[in-house]
């Protein structure tokens, strides 16, 4: 897959949340996993985090909205129902982007919204779990731009499989032909 992504939440208070969302970023491929305002007890991977997940990707602890430190380029996504979010099935996934996820009976603050460049949510009738929030939308970003074949219109598995990736030969800027490669 193209791209990179992290996984953080804003404001947790609960360590075996904390650690599942940790082992579903690690699960999915994230680069990085953060968290912003946390509980000061929250700052390193807990034991319901059963993949290790630092060991494979950095964790960064951000005091505030203000502090967090993303690459250059990286669209922040918050998921949080709000009216004017874009459901998750319809949303295209940025190809640098952090999930930025509430916490525990709460929302993603109003500091937080106004550095998200996207807000999404999850189509369900009330908020779920932070953890499986987290998945969820994961799942969706590996599906989407993921390279799998269209999904069948009908009940089963698609009816043709997806081409193998193809590398082309070199590329010459100057229009020469290169040893080997025909033109």
């Amino acid at each position: 897959m193209r791209g990179y992504f992290a996984v953080g939440a804003e404001g947790l208070s609960k360590r075996m949340n904390l650690g599942n969302l940790m082992r579903s970023a690690h699960a999915f491929g994230a680069n990085f996993f953060f968290t912003v305002d946390a509980e000061k007890n929250l700052r390193k991977a807990p034991p319901s985090d059963t993949s290790k997940s630092p060991g494979h990707l950095p964790l960064f602890s951000w005091d505030s909205v203000e502090t967090m430190d993303l690459p250059r380029g990286c669209q922040v996504v918050g998921i949080e129902l709000t009216d004017d979010a874009v459901d998750l099935p319809s949303f295209g996934h940025p190809l640098q982007a952090a999930y930025v996820l509430g916490p525990e009976r709460g929302s993603l603050s109003t500091a937080m919204l106004e550095r998200c460049d996207h807000v999404v949510k999850i189509p369900t009738k009330f908020c779920i779990n932070v953890a499986m929030a987290g998945a969820i939308v994961l799942y969706d970003r590996h599906r989407a731009l993921g390279r799998y074949a269209d999904r069948s219109l009908t009940a089963g598995g698609p009816s043709v499989e997806v081409p193998k990736h193809v590398s082309g030969g070199p590329i010459s800027r100057t229009g020469r032909v290169v040893p080997g490669q025909d033109k």
